[in-house]
């Protein structure tokens, strides 16, 4: 009958604060996180030096840059950049409402997994709204191509990612991560996942103004020699499977609404993530919006009823 559903909306039931290193900027950065009311969704505020406020929400219509990381706004000083991982955490806790306040241009990346962002919402705490949560249903197939890549949205009763990866690195090659993905198994398999570069990459990398903050401390970096060059090594075999799926949920997280389907990719990255959710929700006979039929803690996938999906469309904000 598939894994139960929350029919209510959600928020921190306190304001937390973080500070770490933007791993392309290389800036320091201090951000908080405030509970928010309902139906305000993921906002973050970028505090400048002028003293002015930059408001950015986290949907797709908002998202630009997407090479090596997620960018949301369309202007470089009124943008916040490398958001996925913790809107992974965000959407993998499901927490609905939130607003976030940092002093730079990029989310830290803290040790390059999500695990932080876990931590620290799970010792906040979540609250319910009297307000019931809506849901994007998948009700038809939707795929996409670009090179030798492809992504697809297809039915199912949960919410599955089915990620493969294949490089040109005898340490990674072929490797995939497949099931569905809920707050305990975020936590246990995909939240401690830590992005990963090449040695060979860091000179044109730091030309083009990227990974300026990348260390051992917060990527694992693969040498010349095809090995990692971290003293501690992988935390997990398939590592690297394992934090392209985190960043898949992550991208995803930005249709503003929790999705009810599988997604599955071959070779994908965050440009394709985004192409991918884009054309789900350019298609309306695509998905449903759905909830619950009345005001409960947790539902049935099969008890979720339709409503009017005109009324209810975060990401085109």
């Amino acid at each position: 009958m598939g894994i139960d559903v929350v029919g209510f909306q959600t928020t921190i039931s306190r304001s937390i604060s973080l500070s770490g290193i933007g791993v392309h900027s290389g800036e320091n950065v201090s951000i908080t996180f405030h509970p928010a009311d309902p139906d305000t969704g993921v906002v973050f505020n970028r505090h400048l030096p002028c003293g002015d406020v930059i408001s950015v929400r986290a949907v797709s219509s908002q998202v630009g840059s997407t090479d090596l990381c997620t960018l949301l706004g369309k202007a470089p000083d009124r943008s916040v950049a490398t958001v996925e991982h913790l809107m992974a955490a965000l959407y993998a806790l499901g927490v609905d409402n939130i607003s976030i306040d940092l002093d730079g241009s990029e989310v830290p990346v803290m040790d390059g997994s999500a695990a932080v962002f876990i931590e620290a919402f799970d010792n906040a705490g979540l609250i319910n709204h009297p307000v019931k949560r809506r849901y994007i249903r998948v009700v038809k197939p939707v795929r996409i191509e670009m090179g030798g890549s492809w992504a697809e949205f297809s039915e199912h009763n949960g919410t599955r990612f089915e990620i493969d990866i294949d490089f040109d690195s005898p340490l990674i090659g072929r490797q995939s991560w497949k099931g569905e993905v809920t707050a305990d198994t975020f936590r246990r398999e995909l939240a401690r996942a830590r992005t990963f570069g090449f040695m060979r990459d860091v000179e044109r990398l730091w030309a083009s103004g990227h990974a300026l903050g990348s260390s051992l401390e917060n990527s694992v970096v693969i040498g010349d020699d095809d090995k990692v060059i971290n003293v501690e090594g992988l935390r997990f075999r398939d590592e690297f499977a394992r934090h392209k799926t985190l960043d898949a949920v992550g991208d995803l997280a930005l249709a503003g609404a929790q999705f009810i389907g599988c997604y599955r990719s071959y070779r994908g990255g965050h440009k394709l993530n985004a192409m991918a959710l884009r054309a789900l929700l350019a298609d309306q006979t695509a998905y449903e919006i759905v909830e619950a039929p009345a005001r409960r803690d947790t539902v049935r996938h099969g008890e979720l009823v339709a409503i009017n999906a005109a009324a209810f469309a975060p990401w085109a904000l």
